[in-house]
């Protein structure tokens, strides 16, 4: 019963990632043609993204050239995550 309740934790977690991965490539390709900031989706996006890319450019300078590549280096660790959970549960 345990491991049907943690397998049904993992699968949404990962759910969460790729969503979460999915809003990143929305968000970065919608700021390359300068959205609308009053559309409620935008603003949506902007939400969830934004405190991500803040922490992110703590840690390293993200800006290379005037293109920003915080969505690159979360969408990279998102990645590892992913990676690195399936293998810790496939262990267990």
């Amino acid at each position: 019963m345990m491991s049907a309740f943690f397998s049904s934790v993992f699968v949404i977690v990962l759910g969460v990632i790729t969503l979460y991965k999915w809003v990143i490539i929305i968000s970065a390709l919608l700021s390359w043609v300068r959205p609308d900031p009053f559309n409620p989706i935008v603003q949506l996006l902007d939400r969830l993204t934004t405190p991500a890319y803040v922490l992110v450019r703590r840690i390293v300078p993200t800006v290379f050239g005037g293109i920003d590549l915080a969505p690159v280096i979360v969408i990279f660790v998102l990645i590892f995550l992913e990676t690195f959970l399936s293998k810790l549960f496939m262990g267990i």
